[in-house]
């Protein structure tokens, strides 16, 4: 943690970076976090940084690293209240919409960072966990790829649309509006998977 009078020293600067960068995005958004400011916040030389990340993409790669697995774990506990294929699928749009609301910094950095999953293996890697949740979609669909595909396509754009609306202030301030956001992704989920097969490529 930083030491009184803002600098930083002893701990792991490694993971205090990545909480700084999570509090910059916080207040400036994705396209606002740099380095420096970064470095300002834990009263570090601008140089530090660079010990361990090579630039600022680096750094925003593990702040997503850190955000898939929130968001990995969110959805895991939505999927579990559901007892069928269809239900895991239709908890996990809430999920997704609840986890942009109540992790935005994280939310912003993983949808709306621009990184090249290619340029970082780990996170390549922390997409993992996500993308085994989502084969439920598979279950849902009886295990015909093209169908599942496109309704996982499908739930996926609404919960994303749900979730900027709500960020948009759509549906107001507050948890009201998380809880309602949250329930018209569900439902639209609902419908996404009772018309499924209108979904298929023909």
């Amino acid at each position: 943690m930083p030491a009184k009078g803002g600098r930083y020293h002893h701990g792991d600067l490694r993971s205090a970076l990545v909480d700084a960068a999570v509090g910059v995005i916080a207040e400036r958004g994705v396209r606002g976090f740099s380095l420096a400011e970064a470095s300002r916040r834990l009263g570090v030389t601008t140089a530090a940084p660079y010990r361990h990340f090579a630039d600022r993409d680096e750094l925003l790669a593990a702040v997503g690293v850190r955000g898939l697995g929130v968001f990995a774990a969110m959805l895991a506990s939505a999927a579990d209240a559901g007892q069928t294929p269809a239900q895991r699928l239709a908890a996990m749009a809430g999920a997704y919409v609840r986890f942009a609301a109540q992790q935005r910094p994280l939310f912003d950095t993983i949808f709306n960072s621009g990184l090249d999953k290619s340029r970082f293996p780990e996170l390549r890697r922390a997409w993992e966990p996500v993308d085994a949740l989502l084969t439920v979609v598979l279950e849902v669909c009886d295990g015909e790829e093209a169908t599942a595909d496109a309704l996982a396509d499908a739930v996926e754009a609404s919960a994303h649309g749900y979730a900027m609306l709500l960020i948009d202030g759509e549906y107001g301030q507050g948890p009201d509006a998380v809880d309602a956001a949250a329930a018209k992704a569900v439902a639209s989920a609902q419908a996404l998977i009772a018309g499924r097969q209108a979904l298929r490529p023909a």
